[in-house]
C-alpha cells in the first residue's frame, strides 16, 4: 500500500469518522456545553441505554455509508479523467488505489490500522 493512499486514509479516518463518532458519543453522554445542543442532549438522556446503543450503531452506520459513497465518488471521477482530485505528496490518491471506497474495510484496512473506534461494529 502507498504512503499517501495510507496518509489519506488516516486523515479521513481520524478527521472524518473518529470525529462525528466522537462528537456523537459526546451527545450521548450529554458532554457538550453548547447551548443550542442542549435541547438534544436532554432528549438523548430521555432514551433506555439499549436505544442510545441504537442511536450509536446508527451513527456509525451513516457515517461509514457517507465516507463509503464519498470515496466511490473520487474514484469514479478519478477513472473518468475529471479535475476532481485529492491528492497527497504529489500523487492522486485514486491513482493509488484499485478502488479506494474498499480501503477503510477489511482486517488491515483503513478502520482497523487507523480508527480509534476500529471496524464497523455491527456484525449482521
Amino acid at each position: 500500500m502507498s504512503q499517501p493512499l495510507d496518509k489519506f486514509g488516516e486523515f479521513v479516518v481520524t478527521k472524518l469518522r473518529d470525529a462525528v463518532i466522537d462528537h456523537a458519543d459526546g451527545l450521548l453522554v450529554a458532554h457538550w456545553k453548547a447551548p443550542g445542543l442542549q435541547a438534544l442532549q436532554a432528549d438523548l438522556r430521555r432514551l433506555t441505554a439499549e436505544q442510545r446503543a441504537i442511536v450509536r450503531r446508527c451513527v456509525i452506520e451513516a457515517v461509514d455509508r457517507g465516507l463509503h459513497d464519498f470515496l466511490f465518488a473520487l474514484q469514479e471521477e478519478h477513472d473518468a479523467g475529471s479535475a476532481v482530485s485529492v491528492v497527497v505528496d504529489g500523487q492522486p490518491v485514486a491513482a493509488e488505489s484499485d478502488g479506494l471506497h474498499g480501503e477503510p474495510y477489511t482486517i488491515d484496512g483503513w478502520y482497523a490500522r487507523f480508527s480509534k473506534h476500529g471496524t464497523h461494529p455491527d456484525p449482521a
